[in-house]
């Protein structure tokens, strides 16, 4: 048992750590950004270039915040890491047979994109649950929407609202309005097929849905609640 007791205590300790340094220190990178460069390395992609470029909270339009809360996490400022009521009606959804739905919170997708790896695993479901109660347990709201809008993938390679908004729009992230904001929200749950360069109309009919759920949301007014 002792021997048992030190492997979790090491195992805490490992996973403790860096959720407390990243409460103030900017990741220098992601779990799913060293797979890209992993997968490029292996695929001898040449043309493969990372983009990724800090920027705090004070310099990311508020536009682009709401945004992401409208697109992918409603109830976002609610829930303690889990959308137990979003879970129930993306399982009754998808035991219809239709188009599979997901209903991982922006907490959740910000421990899996930061720590884990993209496999579909009950033991990475686990650690993604683990480290979604950590983040909720040690880091504010604005924390966790930070590090999720700088490590989020927006295209090949650009992670991160600084670098998508540089590449795209040819501004700082601070100066995106909400119909950029939405665009670029709206490429968020696949953004390798899902192109802002080269919009879709399916992507343009969700920009549309997604700036009338910020409206909804009370404009960029429901941020003061995080």
């Amino acid at each position: 048992m002792g021997a048992l007791r030190r492997i979790v205590l090491a195992l805490l300790a490992a996973t403790l750590l860096p959720v407390l340094v990243l409460r103030w220190i900017p990741p220098p990178t992601s779990a799913f950004m060293l797979a890209a460069r992993v997968s490029a390395f292996l695929e001898d992609d040449r043309q493969f270039r990372l983009r990724y470029q800090w920027v705090p909270w004070e310099e990311i339009s508020p536009a682009m915040k709401l945004a992401v809360i409208a697109a992918e996490d409603q109830r976002f400022g609610d829930h303690f890491g889990f959308d137990w009521n979003a879970m129930a009606q993306a399982w009754q959804h998808n035991q219809r047979g239709l188009r599979p739905r997901g209903a991982s919170t922006l907490s959740q997708q910000t421990a899996k994109n930061l720590f884990l790896c993209r496999s579909r695993s009950y033991l990475r479901k686990a650690a993604e649950a683990y480290f979604t109660v950590l983040l909720e347990a040690f880091w504010p709201k604005r924390r966790i929407l930070e590090i999720y809008l700088n490590i989020a993938q927006f295209g090949k390679g650009i992670y991160g609202v600084s670098e998508a908004s540089r590449a795209y729009f040819r501004k700082p992230a601070s100066q995106l309005l909400a119909r950029e904001a939405a665009l670029l929200a709206a490429v968020l749950p696949n953004p390798i097929l899902l192109r802002v360069d080269q919009p879709s109309p399916y992507l343009l009919k969700r920009r549309l849905w997604i700036l009338r759920q910020m409206r909804q949301l009370g404009g960029t007014a429901h941020l003061a609640g995080l």
